[in-house]
């Protein structure tokens, strides 16, 4: 990072969203940013900010940092490959051997190193991040993703049945001392990171070691991250295992992991029933849309437009190595693309989702989770993108909204120009 410095003026092309459906432009503005925090955006200087100090971008557009609410850092090593599996096959075949290798420290090192690297170098500015059940590798991720600078959750990995004998936790109860200790550790160790309890999902955790994590959440209050209704194979054995369940996200609310007074994130919730939906309105749930990797394991396409209008807690995520690149930008975009396939294949009562809506997911919407994160808003957290358009030329006049729609299709985390978090400006 550029040294420590949270107070400054950014001059430029400024976009942000203040509602799900409304992009604010400001051509030539200026962005003010004072103890890490927004002042606004003003056609010109208040007075009372005219001496602090200006990073002048004139011509460049100034966007909010983007928040990835589901990404698997030790699956970054093996993206892009065997992606013709779904779900259970992909990850008996990739994810289980590649994640065990984490035990071994210099291999996590050198793996997570690359991950971080490049998590750095993109529009990615707050993360929710699964690591592995390896309590040494977590909190080496943890400490490369603070260097770096990145807001982020990090969870270590529960799973202690259904899983390979060499990715699998000796019991429930061990299971759980791990995960307490590990928190004890951690949760005030870090800048810029704090953990998240992170049980893999209900088919790889025991009814005991989800009512112990449970417990452990209500000691410490900290957040939780998990999976839920991706895959049909994935429900079905949802239902097999937990037959009292009405549905996926009830195996979850039952014993106390489902919102309400746990902040929750749930990845995918591709095949969610209405009822499921209406449990996780009331629960405050927050949804991760993963548009690639529902498309990359063949497990279809979530109804999106459905938890807009209803008002749902709704952000992007990457979930690589379920989507093959961390990009956000990409995420907005695929979401778009995957919205039109649902609208004209499966159901034409849900209309595809706008840029408009999908750039709100990618900023406000998943950087709610974090607080006042993802907006230029007075009182927001600054953090902010810089972006670079000049390896996509254009020869007509083009307003902001129309040049900032080019960039999410056409270029993506390599025209990331400079990058603030908290007003740091990482670089």
């Amino acid at each position: 990072m550029e040294g420590f410095i949270t107070t400054r003026i950014l001059k430029g092309d400024i976009c942000y969203s203040t509602d799900k459906q409304t992009l604010k432009t400001v051509p030539d503005g200026y962005l003010v940013c004072e103890n890490g925090l927004v002042k606004g955006v003003f056609e010109q200087i208040p007075k009372q900010y005219q001496k602090l100090p200006m990073e002048d971008y004139s011509g460049k557009l100034i966007i909010p940092g983007l928040t990835d609410l589901h990404v698997h850092a030790p699956q970054y090593s093996f993206r892009g490959m065997k992606m013709d599996l779904e779900l259970l096959d992909w990850l008996n075949t990739n994810t289980f051997p590649e994640e065990s290798k984490y035990q071994d420290l210099e291999y996590a090192k050198r793996a997570y190193e690359i991950f971080v690297n490049d998590l750095r170098r993109g529009g990615t500015t707050r993360a929710s991040i699964f690591a592995t059940l390896h309590v040494p590798a977590t909190k080496l991720l943890m400490e490369l993703v603070d260097d770096a600078g990145i807001e982020a959750y990090v969870g270590k990995v529960n799973m202690d049945r259904n899983s390979p004998d060499y990715l699998c936790e000796a019991n429930a109860l061990a299971a759980s001392m791990e995960t307490a200790q590990w928190l004890v550790e951690t949760q005030d160790a870090y800048e810029h990171v704090k953990p998240i309890i992170t049980p893999r999902f209900i088919p790889t955790c025991s009814d005991e070691l989800m009512s112990m994590l449970a417990r452990v959440q209500k000691e410490f209050q900290v957040p939780v991250q998990s999976h839920l209704s991706e895959n049909a194979g994935e429900i079905a054995w949802v239902r097999e295992l937990v037959p009292e369940s009405r549905f996926y996200g009830d195996a979850y609310d039952g014993i106390g992991l489902f919102g309400g007074e746990v902040p929750t994130i749930m990845a995918h919730c591709v095949h969610s029933t209405l009822e499921e939906m209406k449990l996780m309105k009331e629960r405050g749930v927050y949804i991760a849309h993963c548009p690639q990797s529902n498309e990359n394991l063949t497990s279809g396409v979530a109804p999106v437009r459905l938890y807009l209008d209803e008002d749902m807690k709704i952000g992007l995520g990457s979930d690589v190595a379920g989507g093959a690149n961390l990009s956000i930008f990409r995420a907005m975009t695929d979401a778009i693309q995957v919205s039109k396939l649902r609208y004209r294949l499966l159901s034409e009562q849900l209309k595809p989702i706008t840029m408009e809506e999908a750039f709100f997911m990618g900023t406000k919407g998943g950087g709610s989770f974090f607080g006042k994160v993802g907006s230029f808003e007075e009182g927001y957290e600054c953090d902010a993108l810089v972006l670079d358009e000049s390896r996509i030329p254009h020869p007509q006049e083009l307003g902001l909204k129309d040049r900032l729609e080019r960039f999410l299709y056409l270029s993506g985390d390599d025209g990331v120009f400079h990058k603030f978090i908290k007003g740091h400006k990482i670089f």
